[in-house]
């Protein structure tokens, strides 16, 4: 019995540390290379498929990815859970890539385009006036570069049309350069002058 109690009294080692001991740096990690293209997740939906059981619950995700450089992609997928959703919709978007004619910050010109119910207007806009859209034009035009512009939504408010509305709207630009009746540069006036 006197041994129990010389034992039970005996101080403690590390007694006063009682926090788990964490290491700062992890010596096995390699630096992160930068990633191409920014991916955003605009919506995730539950969904449900009614089956002879019950239901069988499954997740709807709504991607865009861009690399802020005129590259702009939109992708829809589902999955049994929202990470699997994620990344099949981000595989989607990265197939369906395609290529915003930017001008001076802004678009070319203005489009608009009906994709189901949906309705999209994007018009150019000044320097300085930024993205005046909302929503998920907002974030769809956030991650192509473009830094000035006009936009509305009208009709549906379902956000996947919304999103294959814009990305249609954005498709149907076409470079200033490959306009019919484009102006003529600075250098080519100069020439008629003389």
């Amino acid at each position: 019995m006197a041994e129990q109690t010389t034992q039970a009294h005996a101080p403690r080692a590390h007694s006063t540390d009682r926090r788990p001991r964490r290491d700062t740096k992890r010596r096995d990690a390699a630096p992160a290379e930068p990633k191409e293209f920014e991916e955003l997740v605009i919506n995730i939906d539950r969904v449900a498929r009614v089956v002879k059981g019950g239901r069988r619950f499954r997740f709807k995700a709504l991607v865009v990815v861009g690399n802020r450089k005129g590259k702009v992609g939109v992708g829809v997928a589902k999955g049994q859970d929202v990470q699997t959703a994620v990344a099949k919709a981000t595989d989607v978007a990265k197939k369906h890539l395609i290529e915003v004619p930017v001008l001076n910050g802004t678009i070319p010109h203005d489009a608009e385009v009906k994709v189901s119910g949906a309705q999209v207007l994007i018009k150019p806009a000044a320097p300085g006036t930024g993205i005046i859209a909302g929503g998920v034009v907002r974030q769809i035009i956030g991650v192509t570069g473009v830094n000035n512009m006009l936009s509305k939504s009208l009709g549906s408010t379902n956000k996947v049309n919304i999103a294959y509305a814009t990305i249609e709207a954005l498709r149907s630009l076409v470079p200033r350069e490959q306009w019919l009746n484009a102006p003529k540069t600075k250098k080519s006036n100069a020439k008629k002058e003389a």
